[in-house]
């Protein structure tokens, strides 16, 4: 018979081997999302050169890329808890977990036509909503230049799940770390007409993309069809054979993910309109400080994928305990992440603002006092942000994905924005009262994932529990 004390050292154990396998799988992918982010960034400095006309284009033109990338991430994500609770199962189950890989590309492909044709319409679509004359004509060629990307950047995502769910992570780190570099170089190239190429300026960035795209999706394929752990999976057998029924479970998981993600993103874009209606200022200092959040929140964002994993792992053994660990861990490290950027932004707010303005000049002052406001409410959003995604992952790990598209619709949109509204808009707040509904509704959201992943989670489900 087993001592307590033999007890608590085999869990102790138990906690250690998770939290090394979580750090193992889950620091490659924060690098990844971090190095990612800086894409963004890197083309919107690369872009800037060219004026500020160019630049607000492309933030016109990223929008509606944006709204389609959403739609993309619900069955690309699906995949993950597929196919890990398919490997927890049976980690020889390989004929299954292909099956699922290969219907998340299957529903890429059949979104791409769609998705291409509201590419097609960016320019219509931009005048419609009232936007400048000028702004659209520039925002639809350079959205028609994204468009061939997009399906092999979802298509890179479906990958980098499958092969997270395997354990591999390193190789698309690697990678993303190569695609930087080569889009840097391709935006040198075709921005400004460099070495005899054409200068095509916005129109080039966009081609950059489309093309490190495809290669970054190739590079992958070539990969997945050379790695010992990844071959045996025989990913690409009969790619163009369609399985209908796991394509609409694909759909089934995949939409809610998605919409629960748009709910979010759109949450954020919407706040931008509520500052536009207070001052130019509040908008670029309300870009800045979401620039400074969204920064700190890919490394929580790559360890709740990781935990994502994780716990679909642990739900396909029926191991609640390991669940457990799991999904406690992830929320604790997510936490501990955000917060290694958390504490210093809002102990040194004017710091982080003068990275982006110089503190020095007269006309930046306003600015950088609303940068600062804000940095210092974000900070303390941050901790209920990395909270929300590290539950949302936990639960879709568990295949549980309606109630948090529902939560998170409420919290956001019953919350978040009437209070952002209303304390923006309507009181003496202003523009930090933005902030504070922006705080609320991430706070809600957090509270009621957490309590949502605890109550399937509970001991006394351990032995009746049910993934």
């Amino acid at each position: 018979m087993e001592t307590p004390v033999a007890t608590q050292r085999g869990s102790r154990a138990a906690w250690r081997a998770e939290l090394a396998a979580l750090l193992t799988l889950g620091l490659p992918m924060a690098a990844t999302q971090i190095v990612q982010y800086s894409v963004l960034t890197v083309d919107a400095l690369m872009i800037g050169r060219l004026g500020a006309e160019a630049l607000a284009a492309s933030s016109l033109g990223l929008v509606v890329f944006f709204v389609a990338w959403l739609f993309g991430l619900g069955p690309a994500m699906a995949v993950s808890p597929l196919v890990s609770q398919a490997l927890g199962a049976d980690e020889n189950n390989t004929a299954d977990v292909r099956l699922s890989v290969r219907m998340g590309l299957w529903a890429i492909a059949l979104m791409t036509p769609g998705v291409l044709l509201v590419f097609l319409l960016t320019e219509h679509i931009a005048a419609a909503l009232g936007k400048p004359a000028r702004l659209a004509e520039l925002a639809g060629p350079y959205v028609v230049a994204l468009a061939p990307g997009w399906a092999f950047a979802m298509g890179t995502l479906v990958l980098r799940n499958f092969l997270a769910a395997i354990g591999e992570t390193r190789a698309p780190l690697v990678i993303v770390l190569c695609t930087t570099l080569a889009n840097a170089g391709l935006n040198w190239l075709l921005i400004y007409g460099n070495w005899g190429f054409p200068r095509l300026e916005l129109v080039g960035a966009g081609i950059a993309s489309s093309i490190i795209n495809l290669l970054g999706f190739l590079a992958l394929v070539f990969f997945i069809r050379r790695d010992a752990r990844a071959r045996r999976f025989d990913m690409f057998h009969e790619v163009l054979k369609p399985d209908w029924p796991r394509l609409r479970e694909v759909v089934r998981l995949g939409w809610p993910i998605g919409v629960a993600i748009a709910f979010e993103g759109m949450l954020f874009n919407a706040c931008v309109f509520l500052m536009g209606r207070i001052g130019v200022d509040e908008v670029a200092a309300y870009q800045v400080a979401l620039n400074v959040a969204s920064i700190a929140f890919m490394a929580p964002l790559g360890l709740s994928m990781a935990g994502g994993v994780r716990v679909g792992l642990a739900a396909g053994a029926r191991d609640l305990p390991r669940i457990r660990r799991a999904a406690a861990l992830t929320i604790g490290l997510s936490i501990a992440a955000i917060m290694v950027v958390a504490i210093p932004v809002m102990a040194f707010p004017q710091v982080v603002a003068g990275f982006y303005l110089d503190r020095a000049a007269a006309e930046n002052a306003r600015v950088i006092a609303l940068i600062s406001q804000f940095l210092v409410i974000a900070a303390a959003f941050m901790l209920f942000d990395a909270t929300q995604v590290a539950s949302a992952q936990a639960l879709r790990g568990l295949k549980d994905v309606r109630w948090p598209m529902i939560i998170t619709g409420v919290a956001y949109w019953a919350v978040g924005f009437p209070v952002a509204a209303y304390l923006g808009l309507g009181s003496s707040f202003g523009a930090v009262g933005v902030w504070w509904g922006l705080l609320l509704g991430l706070f809600a959201a957090a509270a009621m994932l957490g309590t949502r992943l605890y109550l399937l989670t509970r001991p006394a489900r351990l032995t009746d529990y049910q993934p």
